[in-house]
């Protein structure tokens, strides 16, 4: 753009050219207005770009592309199909960031008419006109040869159009040469489903007043043609006034109208309206040129936004009038509905002072905004879902009384409300009530009544009128309409055996004012219940009872509560002398079973100390066991296993193990081949699924030498001149896990002064901790000094055990070898 702001040469002191000046300024004008279209057009074009990036999931160059296909494909130019996605969108859709765009800084290319749009646009007009093209998106698309260019026009004005107004006297200027237009309305459906008068041209403003708002029924085209989403074409005006009220003053003003909603396509919510003077049909090309007019426009109306739905008018002023001078907290709601139908929220029509207290803001300011905006927190309160049941049946709704904290003269203050929601026409009456002292008293001692199941009674001894409250009747199953029966004839209700203690205490309470606490039992309906009255007296001046007050009061639920109680101990009584019983046998089982020494047993030139210590929980007695016996050849067995369980059970399993194995042994068995008949023998036991851990030991006195062998078993503890160590285990598996077990057997060489620790697994486990810890305790615990005598156990089972409550049956052998003699 070159500059023609210098003043043209003159005579020193003439005058400049006034003519010469002008143009200068209307040229600068023109180019201004040139500049402001391309940035206008620029932010149409990203805003339809980045409505196709966020539906395809695209780059801004190929949501480019995509327009620029479909102009193609439809015969349109880059322009119109922008202004076609936007309208098929809804709501108008940021702009994105383009990305490799063509434009120079397409982030910066702001919205149309604006100063900045101006300057933006003067700005890339000195670097280049191609820049400012290529920004203002002006490679479009011209339309294929044989089209109407009258779209095309239409598309670059709306780039100009700031407001309903003025689109509708763009419209009436486009289409009164192409379609004999000579109004224009412009409609908007509200949320509410009435429609607004948005924009209008060719109607004077009277006109436009008495139509700006249309309710949402079939009996008007502009309503039917929104719900049907289909044009409505009035081309015969006597036909067309039977089926529609017709809009003006008079209707044969306009002969023939269209009706159509923008988009022409898919859901809408503005309609477009052509009134024209004559009364000839629209021929086909109007009829797709006004359809191809309501596309374009639908993304400039949606762009404008939704107007508040708010009622207006003398009436609603009456309204809020009465509201004004009610006392209570109120408003009038109106339901606000989708398309569907369905209530998104309602709009409030009128509210009272105290209700705008809650919101900051008084009843005429609340006027006319949804309720959900003025009290969101509401859409997750019960009372969202009742006053769409009331809406829905007609049926009043009160809520539950609920507390709330106000400030009263600048001091906090909990105050009980309750709510109520009533129908009216077509929408509702929601106000909330404070309640006094009084009733927050009724409050409490009905909420008393049913926390405690309990009611009130009265009776007044000298006129013989009585007095219950309806908790009363419930608790005793009698139907209210019978009313309350007379202190005499209350032991009637009692079961027989509860009666005469019930009439006792009434005549004492009639006869000497002495108060009454009584337990009786009545029969209902559902079932018997056990109650109680408390009843006092009150005496006139000469000390005679004249009246009893008092309260009756449920105690089924405890009671029954009580006997189950009862019957629970009765059977932990019982289980506990099952327990005691079974323990008695089995300990007397393995005390004959399993005879303890009670010295040091010798075998073999070994010496060998025994110990087993129950398990301090449950039946206390179980299947750990021991062997320690000299062989026929002068040899020594010694065993030490472990049934799983405890009980008579385990006591028996361990009876089994125990015999058949010395037998085996001591009949020449092998130390494996005994275990695998041992299995056999578990495997084909009572309790099949029962298991066993087992270690043999056959010590050889000739040779010195210790052969073992073990199925599942913890290994032997070796001590040798103060250093502990475990024996390496051989392979085994423990008694009844399979019926094809390998067992193999070890040797090692004992020597004077050794000591070796068979053990069962109660020794050393403590849950949940690992083993091997309890392996290691043990090891530290039978290499430490003696302090005791040389041959105790003592010490260490002291170390081992102290103060840990046994879980496990505990059996241990100490074997030691004496030293050589001096």
């Amino acid at each position: 753009m070159t500059s023609e702001y210098a003043t043209p040469p003159t005579e020193a002191g003439a005058a400049p050219d006034l003519a010469t000046l002008a143009e200068v300024v209307a040229k600068q004008r023109a180019e201004m207005d040139r500049l402001r279209d391309l940035a206008a057009t620029s932010a149409v074009l990203d805003r339809a770009k980045g409505a196709v990036m966020a539906l395809n999931r695209c780059t801004a160059h190929e949501a480019r592309e995509e327009l620029l296909r479909r102009a193609k494909a439809r015969g349109r130019t880059l322009l119109e199909e922008c202004w076609v996605t936007l309208g098929t969108l809804g709501p108008p859709v940021p702009g994105p960031d383009p990305g490799p765009d063509p434009c120079p800084d397409p982030g910066s290319c702001p919205d149309p008419g604006s100063d900045r749009a101006a300057g933006r646009a003067a700005e890339l007009a000195v670097t280049g006109p191609a820049a400012a093209a290529r920004c203002a998106g002006q490679d479009l698309v011209p339309a294929p040869d044989g089209v109407t260019t009258a779209p095309a026009r239409l598309a670059r004005a709306l780039v100009r159009v700031s407001s309903p107004a003025e689109l509708a006297r763009c419209l009436l200027e486009h289409l009164a040469p192409e379609a004999g237009a000579d109004a224009v309305m412009l409609y908007t459906r509200l949320p509410s489903g009435a429609l607004e008068l948005t924009g209008h041209a060719g109607l004077d403003e009277t006109l436009a007043a008495q139509w700006h708002r249309l309710p949402p029924i079939d009996a008007m085209a502009a309503p039917d043609a929104l719900r049907t989403g289909e044009p409505r074409w009035l081309e015969e005006f006597e036909r067309d006034r039977e089926r529609y009220l017709l809009i003006g003053d008079p209707p044969e003003r306009w002969r023939s109208r269209a009706w159509l909603p923008a988009p022409a396509e898919g859901p809408a919510d503005h309609c477009l309206g052509v009134l024209r003077r004559r009364g000839e049909p629209f021929a086909p090309a109007t009829r797709d040129h006004l359809r191809t007019v309501a596309d374009l426009c639908a993304g400039r109306l949606r762009a404008f936004g939704t107007r508040r739905d708010v009622a207006a008018g003398p009436a609603a002023d009456a309204v809020q009038h009465v509201f004004d001078a009610l006392p209570v907290a109120a408003m009038l709601l109106t339901p606000l509905r989708s398309p569907t139908g369905e209530v998104r929220d309602f709009r409030v029509d009128a509210a009272t002072e105290t209700a705008g207290r809650a919101t900051g803001r008084t009843g005429a300011e609340l006027a006319g905004r949804r309720f959900l905006e003025c009290f969101p927190a509401l859409a997750d309160e019960p009372l969202w879902p009742a006053c769409l049941s009331v809406l829905a049946t007609g049926e009043p709704y009160e809520g539950e009384p609920f507390a709330h904290q106000d400030v009263v003269a600048g001091v906090a203050e909990l105050s009980t409300y309750s709510v109520r929601v009533a129908p009216l026409g077509g929408g509702l009456v929601l106000s909330w009530l404070r309640h006094g002292s009084s009733d927050r008293q009724e409050q409490r001692l009905a909420d008393l009544q049913r926390l405690g199941n309990l009611g009130w009674a009265n009776w007044n001894l000298v006129t013989h009128e009585a007095g219950w409250s309806s908790q009363v009747a419930s608790i005793l199953g009698r139907e209210p309409g019978r009313g309350p029966v007379r202190l005499a004839d209350l032991p009637a209700l009692a079961l027989p055996e509860d009666r005469p203690e019930l009439v006792r205490a009434v005549q004492e309470l009639v006869r000497d004012g002495r108060p009454c606490d009584v337990p009786f039992r009545t029969r209902t309906a559902a079932g018997v219940r056990h109650l109680r009255i408390v009843a006092e007296a009150a005496a006139d001046a000469d000390g005679t009872p004249v009246e009893v007050h008092g309260f009756v009061q449920d105690l089924t639920a405890r009671r029954q509560v009580e006997l189950a109680l009862v019957q629970s101990e009765r059977a932990m009584l019982t289980q506990h002398d099952v327990l005691r019983a079974e323990r008695t046998l089995a300990a007397r089982l393995q005390h004959a079973l399993l005879p303890l020494p009670k010295t040091l047993v010798e075998l073999a030139g070994l010496r060998v100390e025994v110990a087993y210590l129950p398990a301090q929980s449950g039946v206390h007695v179980g299947g750990d066991w021991f062997s320690a016996i000299e062989l026929p050849a002068g040899d020594a067995l010694l065993v030490v296993g472990d049934v799983a369980g405890h009980g008579v059970d385990a006591v028996a399993t361990m009876a089994q193990l125990r015999f058949t194995a010395k037998g085996m042994v001591i009949t020449g068995s092998s130390l494996t081949g005994a275990l695998a008949r041992l299995n056999t023998l578990l495997l084909h036991s009572r309790d099949s699924h029962g298991t066993a851990t087992l270690v043999l030991c056959r010590y050889e006195r000739a040779r010195g030498r210790l052969v073992w062998a073990q199925a599942g078993h913890p290994p032997p503890l070796l001590v040798r001149d103060g250093t502990p160590r475990f024996l390496d285990r051989p392979r085994g598996m423990l008694l009844g896990a399979t019926a094809t077990p390998v067992f193999e057997e070890a040797e090692c060489a004992l020597e004077p002064g050794d000591r070796l620790v068979l053990y069962t697994d109660g020794l050393i486990e403590r849950p949940p901790e690992n083993i091997d810890r309890g392996l290691r305790r043990l090891a530290e615990a039978a290499a430490a000094p003696r302090t005791d005598r040389r041959d105790s156990l003592d010490p260490l089972l002291a170390a081992l055990l102290e103060g840990e409550e046994r879980r496990d049956d505990v059996c241990v052998l100490d074997v030691r070898v004496p030293p050589r003699a001096g």
